[in-house]
């Protein structure tokens, strides 16, 4: 998969078949219009293309605002749409300039000159231009001045469970980490490189890696203990994972701990990408180093029963 950072990267595609949008997560409802398009672009020997933007519209818009917590980092989408096979990701600066084009002009300079598109696969609730103003109404009343041919992704068919990353983001604030992956198609991954922390878990005998996550935007599940695999250098490692504020140490700020099962040796300064895949409990602030360690034995029961039944 190509990646073009702007519009002036862009270059000749063969039988443009495109599609837009913001794409966080690239869950189960995104994955059907991944397919569409890249069925569309096999029977006509062409290439897949999708439009993005970045930074999200959002922190552009609204910046006063710092609230937003996104399913997937750039790197993490860009992966899971190569995976997908989309073969040119075109990635547009998001500009207060360019939330001002109508989408007259968004149709004309990006969608027809610059990408020459043959044919565009859009779902059902998707807008663009200012204002959110362009819609496939929009589209289908005017596509005889257009030069290439439109299709929409029913609601039935994206949509038919409810899926949408609002309410996946709500699932995994919840715990309800079962229903995120079901709705993503996938487990909720959290990717960031190991650090040095306090080093309190190997004195009660559960050693943890203290996870640094790159980008503040990454939306980091409830605070509570989880069940997990970790891919360290290609190599899966179950485990636990703990998010909090370690209250029963006192802990003054949120960390993400993960102990791993099976692992011996220093994980210092290595990536770790850790797949959830159940919420074990909240966190809780016991009395002591020993309670604690008693529950962490029962956490990692519930885990490990948990890792052998998938």
């Amino acid at each position: 998969m190509k990646i073009y950072e702007g519009l002036e990267q862009f270059g000749p595609v063969k039988h443009p078949v495109v599609t837009s949008g913001t794409f966080d997560g690239v869950h189960l409802g995104h994955q059907k219009i991944l397919k569409r398009i890249k069925n569309i672009a096999d029977e006509v020997k062409g290439e897949t293309v999708l439009i993005t933007f970045w930074p999200h519209p959002r922190l552009v818009l609204y910046p006063d605002e710092h609230n937003l917590r996104l399913l997937s980092t750039f790197e993490e989408k860009a992966r899971l749409l190569r995976e997908f096979g989309i073969d040119h990701l075109l990635t547009i600066p998001f500009t207060k300039e360019l939330s001002e084009l109508t989408s007259e002009q968004f149709i004309q300079n990006i969608i027809i000159d610059t990408i020459q598109t043959r044919k565009l696969v859009i779902g059902y609730d998707h807008r663009f231009g200012r204002n959110r103003e362009g819609s496939f109404e929009y589209l289908k009343a005017n596509i005889d001045k257009y030069s290439f041919e439109l299709e929409e992704i029913a609601r039935e068919d994206v949509d038919n469970v409810g899926i949408s990353s609002t309410k996946i983001r709500m699932a995994l604030e919840d715990g309800k980490v079962e229903i995120a992956n079901e709705f993503l198609g996938r487990d909720y991954e959290l990717n960031g490189i190991i650090i040095k922390g306090q080093q309190l878990g190997r004195s009660i005998g559960f050693p943890t890696a203290n996870i640094h996550i790159t980008h503040d935007y990454k939306l980091i599940p409830c605070d509570g203990a989880y069940a997990v695999v970790a891919d360290i250098e290609g190599n899966n490692h179950g485990g636990m994972l703990n998010i909090g504020m370690r209250p029963t140490v006192n802990g003054s700020s949120q960390t993400i701990e993960v102990h791993l099962f099976d692992f011996e040796g220093d994980l210092y300064d290595k990536r770790v990408c850790v797949r959830l895949k159940s919420y074990l409990r909240p966190e809780i602030k016991f009395s002591g180093l020993e309670a604690l360690k008693d529950q962490l034995k029962k956490d990692k029961a519930d885990a490990m029963r948990i890792l052998n039944s998938i």
